[in-house]
């Protein structure tokens, strides 16, 4: 009788874990995909759901949770941490492919197709435009495409 009850309870357990784990939108795409501002030419490339992208001519590093790049110059920002705190909100800490600099930042989902990120704390990104950094706004918005 303890045996089918001590099953029993973990079976409940696990099923608890599956629905709060689909209320926080981890069956989703939502977090993963390739993101474009056209504004500032630069992108997101993200899965934060598996922590799986490798960064182009960058393996060194490893897998990760995604990265921010810029169309006109092969510099890239990494996002070594990413946490889904809701099913419209990302928490990601971001450094610079040198390791010198870091930022925490959110990305949050509007709807479907659009995204803002938002520098929290720490650097600011900065991108190289006619040999020059132009540092990026507090936000930026992306389109999933």
């Amino acid at each position: 009788m303890k045996k089918i009850l001590l099953m029993l309870f973990v079976a409940l357990v696990s099923l608890s874990a599956a629905a709060q784990n689909k209320g926080m939108g981890k069956d989703s795409t939502t977090f993963k995909g390739y993101f474009y501002n056209e504004k500032y030419n630069v992108y997101l490339v993200i899965d934060f759901y598996h922590n799986n992208i490798m960064v182009p001519n960058q393996e060194i590093y490893g897998e990760m949770a995604g990265y921010f790049g810029d169309k006109q110059d092969g510099r890239k920002w990494l996002f070594t941490n990413a946490k889904i705190v809701s099913k419209d909100k990302a928490e990601i800490q971001i450094t610079n492919d040198y390791g010198s600099e870091d930022l925490t930042a959110t990305l949050t989902a509007i709807d479907d197709k659009n995204f803002k990120l938002r520098q929290e704390d720490g650097s600011t990104l900065k991108i190289a435009r006619n040999r020059k950094w132009v540092k990026m706004p507090k936000e930026l918005d992306f389109v999933k495409r």
